[in-house]
């Protein structure tokens, strides 16, 4: 079945009874842009479910998991899992567009910082952000950038610290985590600086942290370049990193 995102929209209780039944591949302005489908729950340590990042809009909510729960799953697993809020997110392997984006804003980063103090590190990366301590989050992000790495390395050779600034580069499935539960994560842990990269609409949304609020926020866009507000002097030319 095809259906109108509008429609959608309009008839949600609807179209999720009839996803039991079929598949539903739903269209804005006549293209095709997600699929919406019966939820199977993937059943992490005892029965945790673990949400899986796809092109489908709208998934079920899972029953929570605890950080320990996240621990055993990932300690023998080849996959690649984010910790968020007691949800366990299975990340699904990046398309041709994020990854060629990743490619330009990382070139860029490297150039600006070689030779300082901090340094730009690529997914996957694990980082742990703590609100408290019974609130651990673990995330992935595309790209960070990480000013006291030597500092902060465990005994296994992990980084505890909170990066700087960190890059999400977002896709249709990952945009409201990105929007929202990461915006939420970042600026309650102590990250300064929080760059969302659509490529799908050629946009960057530049959001400078502070004391768990946002302090400025700033959306660049055709050809603009994408300025920093915590590093004097960095900026991204949209058109260097939007091919």
């Amino acid at each position: 079945m095809i259906v109108d995102l509008n429609d959608l929209k309009n008839n949600l209780d609807k179209y999720i009874r009839l996803s039991a039944m079929e598949e539903i591949i739903i269209t804005r302005d006549g293209v095709k842009v997600a699929r919406l489908s019966a939820y199977e729950e993937e059943k992490g340590p005892g029965g945790a479910a673990v949400i899986r990042e796809q092109g489908s809009i709208y998934e079920v909510t899972p029953r929570r998991a605890s950080y320990e729960d996240f621990l055993e799953l990932t300690e023998t697993s080849e996959e690649r899992y984010e910790y968020i809020d007691g949800e366990i997110y299975l990340l699904s392997s990046p398309r041709s567009y994020h990854q060629e984006t990743l490619g330009e804003l990382h070139g860029i980063f490297y150039i600006w910082f070689r030779g300082k103090k901090c340094r730009p590190m690529l997914a996957p990366y694990d980082i742990t952000l703590k609100r408290n301590a019974d609130d651990i989050n673990v995330v992935q992000p595309d790209l960070m950038v990480i000013c006291d790495l030597k500092e902060k390395l465990n005994e296994k050779d992990y980084y505890m610290g909170v990066p700087v600034l960190v890059v999400e580069i977002i896709s249709e499935s990952t945009r409201s985590k990105d929007f929202i539960k990461k915006l939420n994560l970042y600026m309650s842990t102590g990250v300064k600086e929080y760059w969302i990269v659509d490529p799908l609409i050629r946009e960057v949304h530049v959001y400078l942290l502070e004391d768990g609020e946002i302090r400025k926020s700033t959306v660049y866009k055709d050809h603009q370049a994408a300025v920093s507000d915590h590093f004097a002097g960095l900026e991204v030319d949209l058109d260097m990193i939007f091919l």
